[in-house]
């Protein structure tokens, strides 16, 4: 076997180790847990989120506007018995969605979904110690779409 070959095949056979997906704990996630509010346009939002247990992380949404609610939702984060993580939603009036964890890089995670309608993908992130955005994004009506809900820490009540 020449050099160019015993090379190649080093390389191919590292391949897999360099592509292996790097596997997550829920307790990765556990920099969502608090309760978080936004204020836009006469409607307050506020999401809540639990602390990670029994391999769930529990979440609820709801939105009031002139002093009724108008919108709610509820939400898990569980841990797959493959070890995968899934974000599952059921936001009122709709089917429940389930969407994979594909990137978790410090306080910025990323669920997928691309065969749901929209959105494809819902995105959480920190920015400091206090504030959360929640971000959904994908193709509706065949263009690029992207909604960014800004929270900012409160105190649970």
């Amino acid at each position: 076997m020449n050099r160019f070959w015993k090379g190649a095949m080093i390389v191919m056979l590292s391949l897999p180790h360099s592509f292996a997906q790097e596997k997550h704990s829920l307790s990765d996630l556990r920099w969502l847990a608090g309760c978080w509010q936004m204020s836009v346009k006469g409607r307050t939002i506020d999401e809540h989120w639990m602390k990670p247990s029994g391999g769930t992380m529990m979440g609820m949404s709801h939105t009031v506007k002139d002093g009724k609610t108008r919108e709610y939702e509820f939400m898990r984060i569980v841990q797959n018995d493959d070890s995968s993580i899934e974000f599952i939603a059921k936001p009122s009036g709709q089917e429940q969605a389930s969407f994979k964890l594909i990137t978790l890089e410090g306080n910025k995670a990323v669920f997928e979904n691309p065969t749901h309608d929209f959105p494809q993908r819902v995105i959480y992130y920190t920015v400091g110690t206090d504030s959360l955005v929640g971000r959904i994004e994908g193709k509706m009506n065949g263009k690029e779409r992207g909604i960014d809900f800004p929270y900012r820490k409160v105190k649970c009540e």
